[in-house]
C-alpha cells in the first residue's frame, strides 16, 4: 500500500477584529455595552474567514456588528507588525483545526 503525497492545505489564517454589539445571554461583562474580539480564523480567502466568524460567533450567542480584517502572518509580518510567540501558536492552531480562535476580548464601556 502506498502512501498518497499529503495535499498542501490551501487554508490560511487570517487575523479578524470583530465588534460585537450586547445581546441576551451573550456572556458579556455586566455593565458593558459590547466588546472587540481579535480572531484568528482560517480560511480560503479573508471572505470565507469572515463569514465562518460570523456564524460561529452568532451561535455563541454574540452580535457581530463589524469585521476589520488585518491579513494573513505574511501580510501582517510584511506591514511590520511585531507578532510574538503566544500569537503565531494560535494561529497555527486555527490552521490545524480549521477552526476559529478567539485570542482577546476587550469590553466597552460607556464613559457615564
Amino acid at each position: 500500500m502506498t502512501d498518497k503525497p499529503k495535499k498542501k492545505s490551501r487554508q490560511q489564517v487570517f487575523t479578524l477584529l470583530v465588534e460585537v454589539g450586547r445581546k441576551d445571554g451573550d456572556g458579556l461583562p455586566e455593565g458593558s455595552t459590547g466588546a472587540a474580539l481579535m480572531c484568528f480564523a482560517s480560511g480560503i480567502d479573508e471572505a470565507e474567514a469572515v463569514r465562518e466568524t460570523v456564524a460561529i460567533l452568532k451561535q455563541a450567542d454574540l452580535a457581530p456588528l463589524d469585521v476589520s480584517g488585518y491579513g494573513t502572518l505574511e501580510e501582517r509580518l510584511a506591514e511590520g507588525h511585531d507578532i510574538n510567540e503566544d500569537e503565531r501558536a494560535l494561529m497555527q492552531r486555527a490552521l490545524d483545526e480549521n477552526s476559529v480562535i478567539v485570542a482577546q476580548m476587550t469590553p466597552f464601556y460607556d464613559k457615564d
